[in-house]
């Protein structure tokens, strides 16, 4: 199995305008890409794995794009998930995202169907999305505009979360819900 030397993806980073902590590991090279005027940063000690053979799940995709900005805390760990922000991002230290999840801060599409038709991405809506610390997000979920996770929440594999959860909060389902507290 072919491995990229890491100093690679990290000269793409640099190239691109990423700044990035001590001890970045990054398992195959995942697509980050800043757009200009755009800001992302990814703390120290942070592992991403892009690599199809760094997770038993599987791995769909891996790209983070910043439009807006994306902060990545100390400790984070991620597996082949994208990160797609407009507006604002941010992730807490020490949490874990899943094989295959989604974090979106925007429609992605514009829902007014002449909008759409258009082809414009100006009046797309956006709402800053806070993943607090030590939040664990199960394979397949999807983030989306607007939510945010207090410390110590608990996302279930496959959810579709949107909207404000407490600190210690376990959620799961589509839509999802507060099954327990921690």
């Amino acid at each position: 199995m072919f491995k990229f030397p890491s100093v690679l993806p990290k000269l793409w980073l640099s190239i691109n305008g990423v700044s990035y902590g001590k001890k970045l590991k990054m398992v195959g090279w995942p697509g980050i890409f800043r757009y200009p005027g755009a800001r992302i940063t990814i703390g120290d000690q942070v592992k991403i794995n892009s690599s199809f053979f760094s997770n038993l799940l599987g791995l769909y995709q891996r790209m983070a794009r910043g439009e807006g900005k994306i902060e990545i805390g100390d400790r984070v760990g991620m597996s082949g998930s994208t990160i797609y922000a407009r507006e604002h991002i941010v992730i807490g230290d020490d949490s874990l995202i899943g094989a295959n999840c989604k974090v979106l801060d925007n429609d992605f599409h514009p829902i007014d169907p002449r909008e759409r038709l258009g082809g414009s991405l100006d009046k797309l809506k956006t709402k800053p999305v806070i993943i607090g610390k030590n939040v664990f997000i199960g394979c397949n979920s999807i983030i989306l505009k607007g939510t945010v996770l207090g410390d110590n929440c608990v996302v279930g594999a496959g959810s579709v979360v949107s909207g404000r959860f407490e600190a210690g909060s376990v959620i799961a389902g589509n839509p999802a819900k507060v099954i327990k507290k921690c």
